[in-house]
């Protein structure tokens, strides 16, 4: 892999977990006005929609037999648990737990790579991911990451099984890619499995659900809340973990964290501090430590 397809790599890396972590904070917003089984339905309803021309594509069906099995694994923790333990989570405990709590992804990625995909840590990723997970918990914990509300440890408790998700997430994503299974087509398929997942649980809640009373601009951010996080997010990262080992694209996960905390900044009414640029610095020279480290794969995939 040349010098400029690692870079395009990274990037896509990158702007991918940006688009996570924006629309982990924005969910909040959404969750005040619809409960989080039936808007977790809406958004996989919408993605299957407009994911329909990737989902029976004129090429024709090209994931094997022998991996429809990752197939379903990748949509039920990536897609159907992840949302379900994320905007649970949000909707119980402060922000700041939440980013604590996500923060801890990359080593969540690593360990699982290592575990699952027999892959070998170098000591310059290992170094970036300690930073990112020290980076970012330093910002989190600054702000204030205790939370007295009734709910929060549960809360918490919901988080934790979304890094747990989103780390299976990356590990079954790396099969699939590696397998040359593109990135498009998996995002259709993994949207509709998780939509068929997550219908009845919908249609559940929605008999009971006041939709005239969702503002319009409620709906705007679900449309945009679905197609970021179904389709656009599926297929930024997808297409850059075809080429980067799981464990070093885990160290990228750190711009979910930290993008999440620039929205509460930004809109959300948050102060930028001392803190933040601590997590900055330790995020940027760990990106640093893994971008230089070349293209050389840090350990054999299996398939």
């Amino acid at each position: 892999m040349s010098s400029r397809q690692r870079w395009q790599a990274y990037g896509l890396l990158f702007a991918g977990m940006t688009v996570v972590g924006s629309y982990v904070a924005f969910s909040k917003v959404i969750l005040a006005s619809v409960p989080v089984l039936l808007l977790g339905s809406i958004r996989f309803g919408i993605a299957a929609l407009v994911m329909l021309p990737w989902t029976f594509p004129s090429g024709g069906w090209r994931v094997a037999r022998t991996q429809l099995g990752t197939l379903f694994l990748l949509s039920f923790f990536g897609n159907f648990m992840f949302s379900i333990c994320m905007l649970s989570g949000v909707a119980r405990t402060s922000a700041s737990a939440a980013g604590l709590i996500m923060s801890t992804l990359p080593a969540v990625v690593a360990l699982f790579s290592v575990v699952l995909l027999r892959e070998r840590l170098s000591l310059p990723v290992a170094i970036a991911i300690g930073l990112a997970v020290v980076g970012v918990g330093f910002l989190t914990l600054h702000r204030g990451a205790g939370d007295a509300r009734p709910g929060a440890i549960l809360g918490n408790l919901f988080m934790v099984g979304a890094v747990c998700c989103e780390a299976l997430y990356v590990v079954l994503g790396k099969r699939l890619t590696a397998a040359n299974v593109g990135p498009m087509q998996i995002s259709a398929w993994i949207n509709l499995v998780g939509f068929a997942l997550m219908l009845p649980l919908g249609l559940w809640q929605a008999p009971d659900f006041d939709f005239a009373g969702v503002t319009s601009a409620v709906w705007i951010l679900i449309v945009i809340y679905a197609v970021a996080a179904s389709v656009l997010s599926t297929w930024l990262w997808l297409s850059g973990l075809k080429t980067v080992p799981a464990n070093r694209a885990g160290v990228f996960t750190i711009a979910l964290p930290i993008s999440s905390a620039l929205i509460g900044v930004l809109f959300l009414g948050e102060r930028l501090g001392a803190a933040h640029l601590v997590a900055f610095v330790c995020a940027a020279t760990g990106l640093v430590l893994v971008t230089q480290g070349g293209a050389r794969p840090v350990g054999r995939l299996h398939d």
